[in-house]
């Protein structure tokens, strides 16, 4: 049973959520959101206040599996396009560099060249004195975009270079001792 699924999910005013044909979605001041949902959960919208889900078959586990999950993505929209999500991510490191040119992201992480990364559609991104702002309305684009970001150059626990989230502890090792 999930514990998340139980309770009525509120709808904060200016919000306008609807499911028609197994299409969810949400439609805030900040923007739309959508996301195909399976039959297996049965989403009850009461009126403009609440969301409720329920498992369609409770003795399935799959339904029940996708219940929970359901009801965190329905959360993260109501959410998103309220207050927008943010990540921010840090490059340490000597000529390390960091630049928003159009629609691409243009790094220096010491390779022979630079590395160009497309900017998602949805997502605005910023970079400053090496911080990237990643933002946008959609927690999982979100994510997944400064995730791939990380991936170029995770921090090393020796000097610290290369990617780190804001607020993330990297632990450091020793090193070398002189004889």
């Amino acid at each position: 049973m999930s514990r998340i699924a139980k309770q009525p999910i509120p709808i904060p005013k200016g919000t306008e959520v609807k499911l028609e044909g197994g299409i969810f979605s949400v439609k805030g001041p900040k923007g739309t959101i959508e996301r195909e949902f399976k039959n297996d959960v049965v989403v009850l919208i009461d009126g403009t206040n609440t969301v409720t889900l329920m498992p369609k078959d409770d003795k399935d586990i799959f339904s029940r599996a996708l219940w929970g999950t359901y009801a965190s993505h329905v959360k993260n929209m109501i959410a998103g396009v309220n207050t927008p999500y943010q990540k921010k991510l840090i490059l340490e490191g000597v000529g390390f560099k960091s630049e928003v040119k159009g629609k691409d992201l243009i790094l220096a992480l010491g390779f022979s060249h630079g590395v160009t990364v497309p900017l998602p559609a949805d997502l605005s991104v910023t970079a400053e004195k090496n911080v990237i702002t990643i933002t946008g309305i959609n927690k999982e684009s979100v994510g997944q975009f400064a995730a791939k970001i990380r991936a170029m150059k995770k921090p090393e626990p020796y000097k610290g270079k290369g990617f780190r989230y804001e607020g993330e502890v990297i632990r450091r090792k020793q090193g070398k001792k002189a004889a």
